[in-house]
């Protein structure tokens, strides 16, 4: 049972003090965590390692929109979850990665709130009363070609409607990241088929596992063509044949599905002796909403 019931302004300094919302890759620290001493979010939480680290995901649909994250990743990205946004004006984002943008200094969340005559959420407790610290499910951060980056904000919520407070803290949300020319999406349950989510929850172990190398992938990619319309037991046993494991094989597969190496149908059931779908390619990243840049309206 988790010591701690309820945010007090406590709590909010004890996250400062212990360097909660700052970091980048292996070195983030998320604001809020998967801990006993952190008070219980209102979704089923979820804990997975990813490049170097645990994953702290507060419910099913952040979850999800994680894993559809992980598609527009290169090997130099980075993604925080449970990213805190400034109350004060505060340098861009992005100078954690690039020093260049520290002189670019932006609204913070009380200054975004009373612009849009909209109250700031407050946090009481022991006496005290203190502004909310808002957060962000997912900040990614990408580099362009050139090597500059770019962020990407991603915001879940797993029921609509949305509440009238629910909207309006959204509002403020949005605003900061578009003062900061950050483009941000609100992911719910409607903008993608349940089949995907469901194939995603399912496979992530083998997709997000230990990265198999360059011939593994070939193995995986050949197998599917050659071997179109078998089953997908017919198909693993195929790949495993080629690189003699069958945990490799099942890497190999999901690897290059997840990736869109395979533009495999995700709309599949559990079911092994059913085949794999191959799709179009845009129809393939049309099943990502992440990928594809869809967002809910508040």
């Amino acid at each position: 049972m988790r010591t701690t019931r309820r945010f007090t302004p406590h709590i909010l300094e004890r996250y400062r003090a212990l360097g909660r919302g700052t970091g980048t890759f292996e070195q983030y620290i998320p604001w809020h965590r998967v801990s006993r001493s952190d008070p219980a979010s209102r979704g089923r939480s979820h804990l997975l390692v990813w490049r170097g680290r645990h994953r702290e995901l507060l419910s099913d649909g952040e979850l999800i929109a994680f894993f559809f994250t992980t598609r527009v990743l290169g090997p130099n990205d980075d993604v925080r979850e449970q990213f805190p946004l400034s109350l004060d004006s505060a340098p861009h984002e992005l100078a954690a990665y690039d020093a260049r943008f520290a002189s670019l200094s932006r609204p913070g969340t009380l200054d975004i709130a009373a612009d849009l005559g909209i109250p700031h959420p407050q946090c009481r407790g022991g006496g005290q009363c203190a502004p909310w610290v808002m957060t962000t499910d997912l900040l990614l951060m990408r580099r362009a070609a050139d090597g500059k980056p770019s962020l990407l904000a991603v915001s879940c919520k797993d029921r609509t409607p949305l509440s009238r407070r629910t909207t309006e803290l959204l509002q403020i949300e949005q605003a900061y990241w578009t003062r900061r020319g950050v483009a941000w999406l609100l992911l719910t349950p409607h903008l993608y088929e349940t089949l995907v989510a469901q194939t995603l929850q399912r496979t992530w172990p083998w997709a997000l596992g230990t990265p198999v190398d360059s011939r593994a992938l070939e193995a995986a990619y050949a197998a599917v063509h050659r071997w179109y319309g078998h089953s997908l037991t017919f198909t693993l046993q195929r790949i495993t044949d080629a690189l003699g494991d069958s945990d490799v094989a099942q890497r190999a597969l999901w690897q290059s599905i997840w990736s869109g190496r395979v533009a495999a149908d995700l709309r599949r059931g559990w079911r092994q002796h059913i085949p794999l779908r191959l799709l179009p390619q845009a129809d393939f990243d049309a099943l990502n909403p992440v990928l594809s840049g869809r967002s809910a309206w508040i």
